[in-house]
């Protein structure tokens, strides 16, 4: 009954349009009925707005740490892409599920949801926790709510999986975080007489290329941090904007860039290097020229890495939980750093589909790792029994 329940719950809960700048409350509202409708109660935890909510529920047992199962409910935008078929709308095809959402990350979601009668059919003697999460996507914004929530609960759970797809095996560690917005102002002059402006194209050039060869330090001297795709912590620019006309000294420019740091690499000193080139080796000679020019830096979005030893219960538990063998680091971010960091929670990412398959035109999930995610769940519910 699970595995129809898993299809059913997976085709309507990618229907809801999330993309992380909508609201997720028909999503969130639907968990909530739908747990409702078997007699587990929920709490939502809203943004200042009141346009968007996490929730979080217990299944067994309230008086005892359990084991949470987090999954954010946005998903990334699909404007511009090339969608074969509508992509709030499952399509099966040759045993994939396409649909945006299907891999990252509704189908974790809906499987757990699906798996809730059995749960307590089953009586459980250690509860699962749901934590469903908002805007993600854009930085593990929602989830702070909940963090806050959670902080001041007399027991708090005593483990995490967050349920990125990993094609179900378990990950004990991923990278870090941290976006900035470079806004450089200068002085517009005509182009003929360029000494008596300061151009602020130049001058983000000159700190974009000072962070390229910061990055590349970094790859070729470390530290490096062996199980990585990448092991070496990289930095990146990855948007740029600036100047109003060629005949026009460019009065601002603006430019985004991120460090993606391995778990033990602090990134603030590498930020605090850039910050210190900027304000002390190129902001002189633009405010030698006008006092008012110079670099301004703003926070886009961050969260921590995530490092769990080997040895922690949580991933022998999780292991013994899923068919594929090994542990393994990843390049992307997820929420377990921040449960792990502001709550002391133990965390592992696993969960499935592929993560090659998210952010595309064309999103999909194969049915086997639906199936896998079927036994993954009838296992937990019998280990907590």
């Amino acid at each position: 009954m699970a595995d129809i329940e898993s299809l059913e719950l997976i085709e309507k809960l990618i229907q809801f349009d999330t993309t992380s700048y909508k609201s997720n409350l028909e999503l969130i509202e639907f968990v909530r009925d739908y747990l409702l409708s078997f007699g587990v109660e929920s709490q939502l935890v809203y943004n200042p707005e009141q346009s968007k909510a996490n929730l979080y529920a217990t299944i067994g047992p309230k008086d005892v740490p359990g084991v949470m199962l987090s999954g954010h409910t946005d998903v990334v935008p699909v404007t511009g892409q090339n969608w074969h078929s509508e992509p709030f709308s499952v399509v099966e095809k040759d045993g994939l599920l396409y649909g945006r959402g299907t891999a990252d990350m509704k189908s974790f979601i809906a499987i757990a949801l699906a798996f809730v009668p059995e749960m307590l059919r089953a009586n459980l003697t250690t509860p699962v926790h749901l934590a469903f999460s908002f805007d993600e996507e854009i930085g593990c914004v929602g989830v702070r709510h909940l963090l806050k929530m959670m902080a001041d609960m007399p027991i708090k759970p005593a483990m995490c999986i967050v349920g990125e797809p990993t094609s179900m095996q378990v990950v004990n560690a991923h990278k870090g975080k941290l976006a900035q917005r470079v806004t450089v102002k200068g002085l517009e002059a005509h182009s003929s007489l360029p000494h008596t402006g300061v151009n602020a194209v130049d001058y983000a050039a000159e700190l974009v290329v000072y962070i390229r060869k910061l990055g590349k330090q970094l790859a070729e001297q470390g530290p490096h941090e062996e199980g990585f795709e990448v092991t070496y912590t990289t930095l990146h620019t990855g948007k740029i904007n600036g100047g109003t006309a060629l005949n026009i000294v460019p009065k601002e420019c603006t430019f985004d860039f991120e460090i993606r740091n391995i778990p033990g690499q602090d990134p603030v000193p590498l930020l605090e290097d850039i910050k210190n080139y900027a304000f002390n080796t190129l902001q002189p000679e633009m405010t030698a020229v006008d006092k008012d020019s110079g670099f301004e830096f703003n926070q886009l979005s961050g969260y921590p890495g995530m490092f769990t030893p080997a040895d922690e219960d949580v991933v022998n538990f999780v292991k013994g939980l899923t068919d594929v063998q090994g542990l393994k680091k990843i390049t992307f971010g997820t929420e377990g750093g921040l449960f792990t960091e502001r709550l002391g929670i133990p965390t592992v990412v696993c969960g499935p589909g592929n993560i090659k398959q998210a952010h595309k035109p064309n999103e999909f999930i194969a049915l086997e790792q639906v199936a896998a995610m079927n036994s993954f769940m009838r296992r937990l519910i019998t280990a907590l029994t």
